[in-house]
């Protein structure tokens, strides 16, 4: 089914105003000071850390 009327421009960009991206929220580390998502692991200066430690790569 087809539309009856053509949407103006600023009818359809009145719709558009709500779609807007979200700021991506970081934690710093405690004991690396590198900042990283939460819950996430994350490298810093060649080393995978989690949680504030080390993780073995084996």
């Amino acid at each position: 089914m087809l539309p009856k009327k053509r949407q103006s421009k600023t009818r359809s960009k009145k719709r558009r105003t709500h779609y807007t991206s979200s700021l991506v929220h970081t934690v710093t580390c405690k004991n690396t000071g590198e900042e990283h998502l939460p819950h996430h692991a994350y490298y810093h200066d060649g080393i995978l850390y989690h949680k504030g430690k080390p993780v073995d790569q084996n």
